[in-house]
C-alpha cells in the first residue's frame, strides 16, 4: 500500500480514493507519460474517479504531484533531540536515503529531471517539501548556538549550506559518488570541527 501524505486541504478525505488517484498517477508515469501531459482529466480516467473528486482533494496538478512524489520518499526522520550534532546527522541521513532511492528508481530520477522544466511544480515542491526541511535545519542550528555547540557568530544560512551542500552534491550532481552508510556523520563532524566554539 502506498503512503498517502496528509494535508490540511478541505474536508476529511477517503484514503482509499486518494490512494486510487495517486496510484493512477504513478501508473501513468510508469507507462512513460510525461508530467506535462498529465491532465486532471487523464488522471481521473485512469483512477476511475471524476475530476471533481480530484479537485476536492487537491487544488491543482502541482499539489497532487507533490503528494505523489512523497509516496517515493521515506518519511522525514524524527529527530533524537539528544544534541545538535545528532539531529544534524539524522537530517543528513534522510537526504542520503533519498539519494539512494533516486538512484534505484529510474522513473523517480526522470520525474525530478522533468520537474525542473515545470516552474509551478518545482516551486510547489520547494514550498511544501524543501523549505520546511531547510527551516528545520536552521532551527537545529539555532538551538546549537543557544546551547553552546556552535559559535555565536555563525551564519546559520551558510552553516546550513556547508552541511547540506556536500550531500546534495553526491546525491544529485555526482550519481557515481559513493553514499557510504557513515557519510552523514562524516559531513557533520567535518563541518562542526570548523564551526564549533573555541576551546
Amino acid at each position: 500500500m502506498v503512503h498517502i501524505a496528509k494535508g490540511g486541504r478541505g474536508r476529511p478525505r477517503s484514503e482509499a480514493v486518494e490512494q486510487a488517484i495517486i496510484e493512477g498517477v504513478v501508473r501513468l508515469l510508469e507507462d512513460g507519460v510525461p508530467l506535462a501531459d498529465l491532465s486532471i482529466e487523464r488522471i481521473a480516467r485512469t483512477a476511475g474517479v471524476g475530476k471533481a473528486t480530484i479537485y476536492r482533494r487537491w487544488d491543482g496538478k502541482e499539489a497532487l504531484f507533490v503528494d505523489v512524489l512523497r509516496v517515493f520518499e521515506e518519511p522525514d526522520p524524527e529527530l533524537p533531540g539528544t544534541s545538535m550534532r545528532d539531529d544534524l546527522v539524522c537530517l543528513l541521513e534522510g537526504l542520503r536515503r533519498r539519494g539512494l532511492n533516486m538512484r534505484s528508481s529510474a522513473m523517480l530520477h526522470n520525474v525530478f529531471a522533468q520537474m525542473k522544466a515545470l516552474p509551478k511544480l518545482w516551486d510547489a515542491y520547494h514550498r511544501t517539501v524543501v523549505d520546511p526541511r531547510r527551516r528545520l535545519t536552521h532551527e537545529v542550528l539555532r538551538r546549537g548556538v543557544a546551547g553552546g555547540e556552535l559559535r555565536a557568530d555563525v551564519d546559520i544560512e551558510m552553516a546550513n549550506d556547508l552541511l547540506v551542500g556536500p550531500m546534495l552534491l553526491r546525491t544529485i550532481m555526482r550519481p557515481d559518488a559513493p553514499l557510504d552508510a557513515d557519510l552523514a556523520e562524516r559531513i557533520v563532524d567535518t563541518v562542526l570541527e570548523g564551526l564549533g566554539p573555541a576551546v
